[in-house]
């Protein structure tokens, strides 16, 4: 079946950069979106950002737009989230997540239901 691989976590100070991976395997319908989500400790899983099979549609949570950009390489079945001027409050667990469906793969939703398959997370902690 599907699997999403995330990559590129780790330590870093405020101000600097990350870039995550995110990989996809398995058979899906080829046309999906996907997206990054996060989660810090106590609190709710959050949407960071989303981008369409075609790269075409692209959304942001307003406290990454600026800083965050995803992007994605069909041909390695990747999506990347290059992530810039981080802050302590970007600290937590990064998920990436893709969708089932023409659909969804199409627009590219900015809520968890929207997503089917998920990756196992990988950890941004940003020290100030």
């Amino acid at each position: 079946q599907v699997q999403l691989v995330e990559s590129g976590g780790g330590l870093v100070q405020a101000g600097g950069s990350l870039r995550l991976s995110c990989v996809v395997s398995g058979r899906t319908f080829s046309r999906y979106a996907m997206a990054w989500f996060r989660q810090a400790p106590g609190k709710a899983r959050e949407f960071v950002a989303s981008i369409n099979w075609g790269g075409s549609r692209i959304a942001y949570e307003d406290s990454v737009r600026g800083r965050f950009t995803i992007s994605r390489d069909n041909a390695k079945s990747t999506a990347y989230l290059q992530m810039n001027s981080l802050r302590p409050e970007d600290t937590g667990g990064y998920y990436c997540a893709a969708t089932s469906s023409a659909m969804l793969g199409s627009v590219a939703p900015i809520t968890e239901r929207g997503y089917t398959y998920w990756g196992q997370g990988t950890q941004v902690t940003v020290s100030s």
